[in-house]
């Protein structure tokens, strides 16, 4: 069953946890909650968009990524940086200079994940042109936008790009020509992803939409950043690495993969909350004219991940500046191979079950309608949960009271209150005299 064997790259450190709502008000499928003063992360829920590791003040969440020390674990190692890497670096005009300082950090080889960006981009258009996929077709490279499709907007799964991610595709097309150039076996080939987000960390573990995913291992940004600094140097000694034009470095930035499309009948949203709007609105069949739908989970799009170091719109304003040098793309195909598209289709992943049998799963969702109704509807998060309606939902499930809302305690407390002192009213009237004579002496 999914659930139990789905992996999540974002946790929580309890001993961190101050028991704020910040998360749960924030968190797009209501994953988290907040029980005796600490959180909680709901598993089947959670997508790992890394939105509550954005919000938290106190730290409390984080990405779990591969360290450093995994480069040792492989004979040949082959980096895959992602496109949204070249947007941290100030003045970069070269990218063969960051990819210089990849194969000096201890890489083997380096393979663009940009440079398979311009193929899946060469095989959309193929795709839109045979035109038999129900539009819009909804972009597939962003994991954590397919998880949130698959758990909240099921109608919609049949609209999804049927083909891997581009770190995926670069991850199998760099071990294959590793293979091939070493004589070494795949296992003893390290396809290593320098990842802007946790999102992409789940992707590479739970290989959605394929298989078994060719990625060995996830580094962030984040922790590579500062390596690469000390070794990045400009000079006639660099090495040619570089693979890729404008079209694949600029799918680290939103509208990046849509407006390689060559095409101006697109929409392109980032940030989670644009991104359920839309979703939304084309699940309501708002956007009948659309060919094609780019969704990013993060600000900007990849350069908004978590396990960045710049700020998005900076890290834009840098790739706007690098493309100025670079040739529009250098990736093509004639057709589109197998290795590219997926192997196994996408599932609907429910999290509102609340039940198995069919009859006791209705009782429950008309007393789960019963309570919300009695809640004030405030949404205030006080209680732990995120909406009234997820209260409602926790205390069907048994996972919490209905007194967990301030608002109906304090309703509570008054009428008992209230029961008191109708209660001290039916005392015999000579019993009340007693009590006034020894309270005023």
């Amino acid at each position: 069953m999914e659930t139990q064997k789905f992996f999540h790259s974002v946790t929580l450190d309890r001993d961190k946890c101050k028991g704020c709502i910040n998360c749960i008000k924030r968190c797009p499928t209501e994953a988290i909650r907040v029980r005796n003063g600490k959180a909680k992360i709901i598993k089947e829920r959670c997508i790992d968009c890394g939105e509550c590791i954005r919000v938290c003040p106190h730290h409390a969440k984080k990405a779990i990524y591969d360290p450093l020390e995994v480069l040792t674990h492989f004979k040949y190692k082959i980096a895959l940086p992602a496109p949204a890497l070249y947007g941290q670096f100030n003045n970069l005009e070269d990218v063969d200079i960051v990819l210089n300082a990849l194969i000096e950090m201890g890489f083997d080889e380096v393979y663009e994940v940009a440079k398979a960006a311009e193929l899946v981009s060469d095989a959309t258009r193929k795709i839109l042109r045979e035109n038999k996929l129900p539009k819009p077709i909804i972009s597939s490279a962003c994991p954590a936008v397919t998880r949130l499709i698959r758990v909240r907007f099921p109608t919609l799964i049949d609209n999804i790009l049927p083909l891997n991610a581009p770190v995926e595709l670069a991850a199998r097309l760099a071990k294959e020509e590793a293979v091939k150039k070493t004589g070494l076996p795949p296992e003893e080939i390290g396809a290593i992803f320098i990842s802007p987000c946790p999102a992409k960390v789940t992707a590479a573990k739970m290989s959605l939409g394929t298989e078994k995913s060719e990625i060995s291992a996830v580094l962030a940004i984040s922790e590579v950043y500062p390596q690469l600094v000390k070794l990045m140097k400009n000079g006639p000694e660099l090495k040619s690495y570089a693979q890729a034009g404008k079209i694949g470095v600029s799918w680290a930035t939103s509208t990046g993969e849509a407006s390689a499309l060559l095409t101006d009948n697109y929409l392109a949203a980032d940030g989670i909350e644009n991104v359920i709007r839309v979703l939304e609105d084309l699940e309501d069949e708002k956007f009948g004219n659309l060919d094609f739908i780019e969704l990013n989970a993060c600000n900007g799009g990849c350069v908004g991940g978590v396990l960045t170091v710049e700020n998005p719109y900076i890290a834009r304003t840098k790739l706007k500046r690098l493309r100025k040098y670079l040739p529009v793309s250098l990736n093509h195909i004639n057709r589109i191979p197998e290795e590219m598209k997926w192997d196994c289709d996408l599932e609907y992943s429910p999290i509102l079950k609340l039940d198995e049998d069919f009859k006791t799963a209705m009782v429950k969702m008309n007393e789960m309608e019963e309570i919300e109704a009695s809640l004030p509807g405030l949404d205030c998060g006080s209680c732990g949960a995120p909406s009234c309606k997820a209260l409602a939902e926790d205390v069907v499930r048994g996972f919490a009271s209905i007194d967990d809302c301030i608002f109906r305690f304090r309703e509570n407390v008054a009428s008992l209150v209230d029961n008191i002192q109708k209660l001290q009213g039916a005392f015999p009237a000579a019993y009340r005299k007693k009590k006034e004579e020894e309270e005023n002496p």
